[in-house]
């Protein structure tokens, strides 16, 4: 790709976050590229194929072997509200180095000087014009023009355990609320970036600490107020845990579900949103409907195995100690065998219809009322009603006929090409593998039949499921 832009007269940069990852030795999200081709002439002589997408800011998307390539333009029109701002530099020049020129001056266009570097694999020499990490022009103004870039912050921050200066920091509960202003596309897109990439446990910390988190996750958010306000001991918040990973604000158990996910996921093996949005209802429904803990472990073992036959067999077979979920749960019972069918399917129907919460405002707003000390509803949900049919999907066949639900994958280990789709098999999988993790502190090495899972592990034995991956 650089080498047909060079050939044609025209310079070509890395820039961004990929430069920043590379240097950090990490595996980029992704990879966006800067030009001194206008997007027009890109695509009429270059790339043909392209596309010209963005009204505020124009770029050019290219699609290569999988992924898609941002491609933007030193000449360019940057819209932002009432203002515009032309990128075309070019006259301003008066003999300098153009090409310095250009990439300084687009520099300090950006949001964080951290992705404001650019790297010319041609000559293999990196620019940096802005030196240093913090945001390039003053952050109430950035936030101002662009609230979804405090939850760029956000994500840049957690994934690379970088802290805010003291003015962003401030600039960011200044502008807090300006999230609710975001297009639900946006906020939707952002979420995901949040949740999917290996990052969502301290990318959740620094939304409660920011107060964020009461406009987003309202409900776990009001979860976690109501628990810690109570005194609740490191047991209590089990299951939120694992989803969300909260280090010094949370509690050790709770660092779990959302750690347990995110040791899964990175940069370059991110999750489709169902998966992230499957664990958040999981979560609320065991908020709202305690469960059994039997239950919940046949529900987890139905969605790893994929068949109820092998789920029965490893109920029976398992010898780890499972760790207490209260107050999520009830405590273990002597269930027996032949309701324990009836009651896994009714958590899975009862899963199936909290995806309300995260999906209709109304059903979200009713859900806050059962708290003592209910948030006010900022009318936010993350996920659209697209989202809605998706999650639906997850839990079909676990809510009425688990016994001849067949929901093997036949495979070893997580496909995540498939994940990254938001392939239901897929989802389902890993789904079951993160509340398992969660719950267990370990897991019996006992051999299996099932041919989904047990090719996870060379010989059919099945090791305790964290040492899977």
């Amino acid at each position: 790709m650089y080498s047909r832009k060079n050939i044609t007269g025209f310079q070509a940069y890395l820039v961004g976050g990929c430069v920043r990852d590379l240097l950090l030795k990490r595996v980029p999200k992704d990879f966006d590229v800067i030009t001194t081709a206008s997007l027009e002439q890109l695509k009429k002589n270059i790339f043909r194929r392209s596309r010209i997408v963005g009204k505020r800011f124009p770029i050019c998307l290219l699609k290569m072997r999988d992924s898609v390539i941002e491609i933007s333009s030193f000449r360019t029109v940057a819209n932002y509200g009432n203002r515009s701002e032309v990128v075309d530099y070019v006259a301003e020049l008066n003999g300098s180095d153009v090409r310095d020129i250009l990439r300084w001056k687009d520099s300090m266009r950006r949001d964080f000087t951290i992705n404001g570097l650019f790297f010319n694999p041609m000559n293999c020499k990196i620019y940096d014009y802005v030196n240093g990490v913090c945001t390039v022009i003053p952050a109430h103004i950035s936030f101002m023009e662009d609230p979804a870039r405090i939850l760029r912050g956000f994500r840049i921050a957690a994934r690379l355990g970088f802290q805010f200066s003291s003015e962003t920091s401030n600039a960011i509960r200044d502008f807090s609320s300006s999230i609710n202003n975001i297009d639900k596309a946006r906020l939707m897109m952002e979420m995901n970036y949040i949740m999917s990439y290996g990052a969502a446990a301290p990318s959740v910390r620094l939304l409660r600490k920011y107060g964020l988190l009461d406009i987003l996750l309202p409900f776990q958010s009001a979860y976690l107020s109501e628990q810690m306000k109570g005194g609740s001991s490191d047991r209590h918040l089990m299951l939120m845990v694992s989803l969300l990973s909260y280090l010094m604000l949370l509690t050790p158990h709770l660092q779990k579900l959302l750690s347990n996910l995110d040791r899964l996921l990175s940069a370059d093996r991110p999750c489709h949103s169902s998966l992230w949005l499957a664990l958040l209802a999981f979560h609320s429904t065991l908020v709202i409907y305690p469960q059994d803990t039997l239950v919940i472990r046949a529900f987890a073992a139905v969605l790893y195995f994929g068949t109820w036959e092998t789920t029965v067999k490893f109920l029976r077979e398992e010898v780890g100690a499972e760790v207490p979920f209260a107050p999520e749960t009830m405590g273990p019972s002597r269930t027996k065998l032949d309701c324990l069918k009836e009651q896994t399917s009714h958590l899975a129907s009862l899963v199936n219809s909290s995806v309300d919460i995260l999906t209709c405002p109304h059903d979200l707003e009713q859900s806050l009322a059962r708290f003592s000390e209910p948030l006010q509803f900022s009318g936010v949900v993350v996920a659209s009603n697209n989202d809605r049919k998706k999650l639906s999907a997850v839990f079909e066949g676990l809510a009425s006929d688990l016994h001849s639900y067949d929901g093997r994958r036949g495979m070893r280990g997580i496909d995540y090409s498939s994940l990254k789709l938001g392939d239901l098999a897929e989802v389902r999988f890993v789904l079951g593998k993160v509340i398992m993790d969660t719950m267990y502190d370990k897991l019996p090495c006992e051999s299996t039949e099932d041919e989904g899972a047990a090719a996870d592990v060379a010989g059919g034995s099945l090791p305790p499921l964290s040492a899977l991956f």
